[in-house]
């Protein structure tokens, strides 16, 4: 019987020492791909990487708060997931002020730099998901990373259209149609994580 209770200890001490590894590995590729990100932006003038460059830094400071809360209680998993989700929702927020912003003030963004921008980022979101991959159906806290990186992946690939959108047609309305998906896709995100964090803290969950 003590043999039993130690192996679990261990397993699950194991358990949580490998996803603060996995966590502490994502949240490093976020914050290189938000710097990255927000330079070419700001290089390029597009709306679409600007989008994707909050994303990821809502996503870094979502695992580090998953960081922060390994090991804790169902209920203080819940509640970080609530912030997340509220993090989320901010980064669509800021999302949507500057497609406003855009709308006011319109031009043809540097598409070769969104496409070089895009093509490094969605490789690094790849390589999270992946690493995130075994814990999609874990805790709340992990199932709301991987949740998290997916959307990162789908990011990836709407801004590479957005490049070939504005190159194509040498305007700026395609990198503010992705934008606007973008925008949708964290709003749905966001409601997802909160609907995830509730029904976690509802059933008690400790």
């Amino acid at each position: 019987m003590t043999d039993s209770c130690c192996a679990t200890t261990i397993d699950i001490a194991a358990l949580q020492a490998q996803q603060r590894r996995v966590l502490m590995i994502v949240l490093a590729i976020n914050l290189a791909t938000f710097a990255m990100m927000l330079a070419a932006a700001i290089y390029s003038g597009s709306s679409s990487l600007l989008s994707g460059g909050l994303d990821n830094l809502g996503d870094a400071l979502t695992y580090l708060l998953s960081l922060a809360v390994i090991g804790a209680s169902g209920h203080a998993k819940a509640r970080v997931a609530l912030f997340k989700g509220a993090l989320i929702l901010g980064a669509a927020i800021a999302v949507a002020i500057q497609i406003g912003w855009r709308l006011l003030h319109p031009g043809v963004p540097i598409f070769e730099a969104i496409g070089i921008a895009a093509l490094l980022n969605l490789v690094a979101n790849a390589a999270c998901l992946r690493l995130l991959l075994p814990y999609r159906k874990g805790d709340v806290n992990m199932a709301s990373a991987w949740e998290c990186s997916r959307n990162d992946v789908f990011e990836g690939i709407a801004v590479l259209a957005a490049a070939a959108g504005v190159g194509l047609f040498s305007a700026g309305w395609p990198d503010l149609l992705v934008a606007s998906a973008l925008l949708l896709m964290f709003l749905r995100s966001a409601w997802r994580v909160f609907r995830m964090a509730w029904c976690s803290y509802a059933n008690g969950d400790r």
